[in-house]
C-alpha cells in the first residue's frame, strides 16, 4: 500500500516500458479538454483475455513546473483509481498525455472525460499515403 492509505494501480496494469508507450502512440487517439487519450492493441499472446493497462505521461514542455506535472499525474491516477477505468477495454493498451487545463478541470467533469474517452470505440488510424518517390 502506498503512504496514506491509498492504493497504487497494480503493476501489471501500468504500462513502464518505453516500447508499450511508442506502440500506444502509433494507435488511435482521442481529444479531450484535459488530455490526448491513445489507445493501442497488447502485443501479448491471447491479450483479449488480459485486463487493460494504463500509462500517464506529461512533459516538462506542456508544464513546465514540476509541482503542477505531478499534481495533474495524481488526478489522472486518481481518477482511474475511482472508476473510469471501468470503462476500458480488455486486451488495448491506453495512454493519457495530459495537457495543463487537466490542473483546473473540476475533478468530476475529469472523471467523466476519462470514462468517456475509455467508453468510445476505438477508430484505427488511416495510413499515411505518401507519394512515390521519384
Amino acid at each position: 500500500m502506498a503512504s496514506g492509505g491509498q492504493k497504487k494501480i497494480p503493476p501489471p496494469l501500468r504500462l513502464k516500458k518505453r516500447k508499450d508507450f511508442l506502440a500506444a502512440a502509433r494507435g488511435s487517439r482521442s481529444h479531450a479538454s484535459a488530455f490526448v487519450l491513445q489507445v493501442g492493441p497488447r502485443a501479448d499472446e491471447a491479450a483479449e483475455n488480459h485486463p487493460p493497462r494504463f500509462g500517464l505521461t506529461i512533459t516538462k514542455k506542456t508544464v513546465p513546473s514540476a509541482a503542477r506535472r505531478n499534481r495533474i499525474r495524481r488526478r489522472l491516477r486518481e481518477a482511474l483509481r475511482q472508476g473510469a477505468a471501468l470503462s476500458a477495454a480488455p486486451g488495448r493498451d491506453y495512454v493519457f498525455v495530459a495537457r495543463e487545463n487537466a490542473i483546473a478541470l473540476p475533478f468530476a467533469r475529469l472523471m467523466s472525460e476519462m470514462s468517456a474517452a475509455l467508453a468510445a470505440p476505438v477508430r484505427e488510424r488511416r495510413a499515411k499515403v505518401r507519394p512515390p518517390s521519384t
